[in-house]
């Protein structure tokens, strides 16, 4: 089994924790050209097309004039991203072993680099996915990466049993060909919800920390079967067989009211 998280928008360059070995970004070159585009705006187009606040897009003006720097350091992409899904992913407690096996089987998106492993290396940077690069004819990323993402996407969950767990935001289904991976390899899509009133509801945060808790819970068990994740639980979120299906799992917090 395979498994799908969005990238942070939130990263981090430093970090105490010890991996087993790192590797470089298939992706890289692309990356390169990317970041290449993106420093050619100014601070005040970078405001308007990363939807932040001066400060932020200040620091990722910063960002892309000195991506290509030998001085930026790196970090393996589990370790950079640090929004709450990772928070909750928590690999400070990895061992080598569980390392290894997040790198075959976790795979992370991202608007500059593509699609990551886990241990892969990379900058830190901004970018959302409506972005049209200057030199791409009005391409979003979205469409940027689809052509180069989908065939890689597909063959690497046919290689872990032609499953995939899809724990990543909606929109990061048009980086690939999402007709042709429904098509091709089996995909399971747990949900969060919580009862509000007597009826389910989405709360953002939950969600999140709820697909860092799985991701988790399956590296750290080597979950292979979707079967097997109906086992988990957690802060009285589980499993709700009546209003799941063999492609939606259903998770609830078993409140009622």
């Amino acid at each position: 089994m395979n498994i799908l998280l969005s990238c942070a928008k939130t990263m981090s360059d430093v970090s105490k924790v010890k991996v087993p070995f790192t590797t470089v970004p298939r992706f890289q070159k692309e990356a390169a050209e990317v970041a290449l585009q993106m420093s050619q705006f100014t601070v005040e187009e970078l405001e308007r097309l990363l939807h932040v606040n001066p400060k932020i897009a200040v620091e990722n003006y910063k960002r892309y004039q000195a991506f290509h720097s030998e001085e930026v350091r790196e970090l393996p992409a589990l370790l950079a991203y640090t929004g709450i899904v990772f928070k909750r992913l928590n690999p400070k407690d990895f061992s080598d072993e569980e390392f290894r096996y997040a790198q075959d089987h976790l795979r992370l998106t991202s608007f500059c680099y593509g699609m990551l492993r886990p241990l892969d290396v990379i900058r830190p940077y901004r970018l959302e996915g409506d972005v049209q690069l200057p030199e791409e004819g009005g391409k979003t990323m979205f469409a940027f990466w689809q052509s180069r993402l989908t065939d890689l996407f597909i063959e690497e969950i046919r290689a872990n049993g032609g499953i995939l767990c899809y724990l990543a935001s909606d929109e990061m289904r048009n980086l690939f060909d999402w007709k042709r991976v429904e098509r091709e390899v089996k995909v399971v899509v747990p949900e969060f919800h919580v009862w509000k009133g007597g009826k389910l509801s989405t709360v953002v945060v939950y969600t999140k920390m709820s697909r860092g808790e799985m991701a988790r819970y399956i590296l750290k068990n080597q979950i292979k079967a979707p079967e097997d994740l109906k086992g988990f639980t957690w802060e009285g979120f589980e499993f709700n067989e009546q209003l799941s299906d063999d492609r939606k799992l259903i998770f609830t917090n078993g409140i009622t009211g």
